[in-house]
């Protein structure tokens, strides 16, 4: 396994519209993130990754981009962005961007000349398909925010594919102009000095040029149509053609998000001797408890179930490919809530142990913006509250189409919306959260006056504390980076426990995932000369005996074993 930066990185995500706002206007922007740089220097973290910035109508926030070399108005200006990337660089932090390339906003000059006409030049830098003899779509895939993914062209007479919203348009990948036009841009940001990308659904950007049809689900309008694009027929000669032209010739750190990627295809996208990305973001565990109508309808889940999809990852990408680690992002909702436990009384304990068990995992951590202080899930009462494209149809289609009942909907949006990640960080307990000194774009959640920055800075045994204590052991011990993983106590319901090997050291990794206080049994075969407790969110006693301990509510600890 070769040493690289950013195996040894911590990468914090920041979805700039919900971060600080510099100016008032109550979104978030540029000058307000420059303002944050030496609270995250302080926290210790290596790389930031933005969410979109550039210029864009904001129909689906910024992933919907209408120009890839200009910054949208509200976030600031190009100016602005140079004096970002300047000043993290003095910091020693690096900057990742978002690349968003399966799709532009149908505002793009590109597509604007596309819709056009026919016979335009730039006509097939898009997919264009004829209706079918009675007009009606060309195949029967739906979209992921709901609908056909097919949109009808009054103008042209033809139909484009959008597997987005109907203002994200798909670009067509087999245009050998739209790929060079796309690394063009990527040198572009890579030549002025940012340090990666992060890449929107990159692994649906080939499609099965013969658009079957999608078998219709129960309970659905729509096909799905994502056999015949998600890990596409020419998906691997893309990404090796773009890391030929543009990644191979910079240092920099590529991670694609990549939805219903399984590892047996993550090895073949992350393998080093295959020269195509570094990392891939799968959505196993987040999908866990789907129901129905997937995240609309969840249901319980199992510890054994989280256990085997991480361990089935760390294993299977142990000699080949890289695992990047998360709990959640801005798509996603609040760690804590989601996989901990956010009321008063375990919030914090159970915040500290998720983060134990992620950040000593094998890959590379994210945290999301507010996750290093233990934000939770909001609950707005009205759906007017609520700004999310993805949960606003859902609403529509599962509420007005008579699916779900709106109480039943709206615990779902409480659970699993993507807004639970988007509402302001919470920076201190004066009005707004100190996030805008205007209205905020989306209400800030009401536990901002107990749960904020200040208020964790100044309190030693903060989860921001336990972040910090975490991201310099791994910049200390080889062994939490490059380690191999090995699960122990399989079928503990309770608790999540793993050894990582390296050498003569092994890092003894328990957490447990309940509230009840269940007993820690170390296997005979684990063997060990010393032991050094290296974090813990008890008080835990470094004599005790970790052959046998009993567990507090939701106890993580780390111990170093040597032999």
């Amino acid at each position: 396994m070769n040493k690289a930066w950013w195996k040894e990185a911590v990468v914090y995500q920041i979805y700039p519209r919900s971060f600080k706002d510099s100016n008032g206007d109550g979104i978030g922007d540029l000058q307000g993130i420059i303002s944050k740089l030496d609270y995250l220097n302080k926290l210790g973290i290596d790389v930031i990754w933005l969410c979109p910035v550039y210029q864009s109508p904001n129909d689906d926030n910024g992933y919907d981009i209408s120009d890839y070399y200009q910054i949208m108005d509200e976030f600031g200006t190009m100016d602005d962005f140079d004096q970002l990337l300047a000043e993290a660089h003095k910091r020693g932090l690096k900057v990742m961007m978002n690349l968003v390339v399966n799709h532009t906003s149908d505002e793009h000059a590109w597509f604007i000349a596309s819709r056009s006409s026919t016979d335009n030049d730039k006509r097939d830098y898009y997919i264009w398909k004829k209706p079918k003899p009675d007009g009606s779509p060309p195949n029967n895939w739906g979209a992921a925010f709901g609908g056909s993914a097919w949109e009808y062209d009054e103008q042209t007479g033809e139909y484009y594919l959008h597997l987005f919203s109907k203002k994200q348009p798909d670009l067509n990948w087999e245009n050998p102009r739209v790929r060079q036009d796309i690394y063009e841009m990527m040198k572009w940001w890579l030549d002025k000095g940012v340090d990666g990308f992060r890449m929107d659904v990159i692994n649906l950007i080939s499609k099965d040029q013969n658009f079957p049809d999608g078998v219709v689900p129960e309970g659905h309008e729509y096909g799905d149509g994502s056999p015949f694009y998600m890990n596409g027929p020419r998906i691997h000669e893309f990404l090796q053609e773009m890391n030929r032209e543009v990644l191979s010739k910079y240092d920099i750190i590529t991670v694609g998000e990549m939805p219903g990627v399984d590892t047996e295809q993550a090895r073949l996208y992350t393998a080093e001797h295959r020269r195509e990305l570094q990392m891939v973001f799968h959505f196993e565990h987040v999908s866990l408890g789907d129901g129905q109508y997937g995240k609309w309808s969840p249901g319980e889940w199992k510890l054994t179930d989280l256990k085997r999809i991480f361990s089935k990852w760390q294993t299977e990408l142990d000699q080949e490919g890289w695992n990047s680690l998360y709990w959640s992002n801005h798509d996603q909702p609040r760690a804590v809530s989601r996989f901990g436990n956010d009321s008063e009384e375990y919030r914090e304990v159970s915040a500290k142990m998720l983060a134990t068990c992620l950040h000593m995992l094998k890959g590379t951590p994210y945290i999301y913006q507010g996750e290093e202080i233990g934000m939770t899930n909001v609950r707005f009462e009205q759906i007017d509250d609520y700004r999310d494209i993805e949960t606003l149809n859902a609403y529509r289609d599962l509420v007005q189409g008579g699916k779900l009942s709106h109480e039943a909907m709206m615990k779902a949006i409480h659970e699993r919306s993507r807004d639970n990640a988007r509402t302001p960080m919470q920076w201190n307990d004066q009005k707004h959260a100190g996030f805008t000194t205007g209205t905020p774009w989306i209400a800030v959640n009401p536990n901002y006056k107990s749960i904020n920055v200040e208020q964790a800075l100044n309190d030693p045994n903060s989860i921001f504390y336990y972040y910090q204590k975490l991201i310099q052991l791994r910049k200390t011990y080889d062994v939490i980076v490059y380690g191999q993983y090995r699960l122990i106590m399989e079928e503990d319901e309770q608790i999540y426990a793993y050894l990582r090997q390296l050498g003569n050291q092994t890092l003894l990794v328990i957490t447990n995932f309940s509230e009840e206080q269940p007993v820690f049994r170390l296997p005979d075969n684990v063997t060990y000369s010393s032991k050094q407790l290296l974090i813990s969110n008890y008080n835990v006693d470094e004599q005790d005996e970790i052959r046998q301990t009993k567990l507090r509510p939701y106890e993580a600890r780390v111990y170093l074993l040597t032999t």
